[in-house]
């Protein structure tokens, strides 16, 4: 009897040898499995991760063509990323999950960042299904949802939008998972370019938390945003 606590030793005993059968079972066991052809189901790892990383981290960004819900042709990083602070989130048209409440989340974001949209801080939202939402379906959409000035929803080629999707860190490791459109769609990349600082946000967060992020990242804002409860 262990007089410390009570507890038979060699029943103590009896529990560790158990453990280590038990152990030693569950090795044998895989080993069996492994002889007879079974092995442990992995999900798939996503090749793309490796085709779409940057050759130079210095510049993360393409500088591809896309399409605003205006018409008009912009280059990606050189007309909507460079030295700015962006805001931006992955939709598609069609989408009936996280999409319409994510879009009119944000559109509270838009309305408290008053006249600062479009001259301090720039929001984008980038299609996931660019083969049907052209610029015409787009800019039904942002009317649908009351959209103002200094908020751009793109679209463009497959590709590039695979790119653009990627390099924005819109992505899974599990192939699977990451073919899913509508899993891309509930979080917002927020940054400053100029200062090479990035982070992110969810898409249904109190648009207050959101705006702190914001500026946080805003050179031309000293306090962030103040909290609400």
């Amino acid at each position: 009897m262990n007089k410390e606590n009570n507890e038979p030793v060699g029943s103590r005993r009896e529990i560790l040898a158990g453990m280590g059968l038990a152990a030693l079972g569950l090795i044998g066991l895989n080993s069996a499995w492994q002889k007879l052809g079974f092995t442990e189901a992995k999900p798939a790892l996503n090749p793309n991760i490796r085709k779409y990383k940057p050759a130079d981290s210095a510049t993360p960004f393409p500088n591809v063509t896309l399409y605003t819900h205006e018409g008009e042709a912009v280059k990606f990083y050189d007309d909507l990323i460079r030295d700015k602070v962006v805001a931006i989130n992955m939709m598609y048209s069609q989408c009936s999950g996280i999409c319409p409440k994510s879009t009119a989340n944000l559109r509270e974001v838009r309305n408290m960042l008053g006249e600062r949209a479009g001259r301090d801080v720039f929001m984008y939202s980038i299609t996931l299904d660019p083969k049907r939402d052209t610029p015409e379906l787009l800019k039904q959409y942002a009317e649908r949802y009351g959209i103002r000035d200094g908020w751009k929803f793109l679209t463009g080629a497959p590709e590039d939008i695979e790119l653009v999707r990627y390099r924005l860190g819109f992505y899974d490791v599990e192939e699977d998972v990451d073919n899913i459109k509508e899993n891309h769609t509930g979080m917002v990349r927020i940054g400053n370019d100029e200062r090479k600082r990035w982070s992110m946000a969810p898409a249904l967060s109190d648009p207050w938390q959101i705006m702190a992020t914001i500026n946080h990242l805003d050179p031309k804002v000293v306090h962030t945003a103040e909290v609400h409860t």
